[in-house]
């Protein structure tokens, strides 16, 4: 069973050539475009989609698939969810973890309260960001400082964090 990794979407148009507008999950938010092909779901399944050009465009990025060459066919795009297979990934050093490893795993103090689960990370230029939904939402920062163990096997992340924030 192939196993995907969601790395962004398709989030408008820009201009009248088929380009669109995306958001891009990855560290550097122009790796999106590293990566051929990229799949999108349709109701078939995950199909695969090859990028014709792609560009930072002030602090976003925009991107030109094959196959969809004015405003109406791009229009088509806009929503999906781009993705890869795991496959596609580098390997990296065994201490690194893949944000998509984290997604789902449970959120544990080190007094052992359950906070929810991890919904998606995301970097706000200092540090990543664990967004945490449970009984509410939380906003916990993925730093040495926070996080004291990642047992993927056990899918639990133990943090020192107050429950009350």
């Amino acid at each position: 069973m192939t196993e995907w990794v969601v790395m962004g979407r398709v989030a408008g148009l820009f201009g009248l050539q088929g380009w669109v507008k995306l958001i891009s999950h990855t560290e550097l938010r122009t790796d999106i475009l590293d990566y051929q092909p990229l799949y999108w779901q349709t109701p078939e399944g995950w199909q695969p989609v090859t990028l014709e050009q792609g560009r930072a465009q002030g602090k976003g990025i925009i991107a030109k698939f094959v196959g969809f060459d004015d405003r109406d066919a791009a229009a088509r795009l806009v929503g999906k969810t781009l993705a890869i297979t795991r496959q596609q990934l580098p390997v990296i050093a065994d201490e690194e973890i893949y944000w998509a490893d984290l997604q789902g795993l449970r959120v544990v103090t080190l007094q052992g309260q359950e906070l929810g689960t991890i919904s998606y990370l995301f970097d706000t230029g200092a540090n990543d960001v664990m967004v945490i939904r449970g009984e509410r939402e939380r906003l916990v920062p993925f730093i040495a400082e926070v996080v004291d163990a990642v047992d993927l096997a056990a899918g639990i992340v133990r943090v020192d964090w107050d429950p009350e924030f």
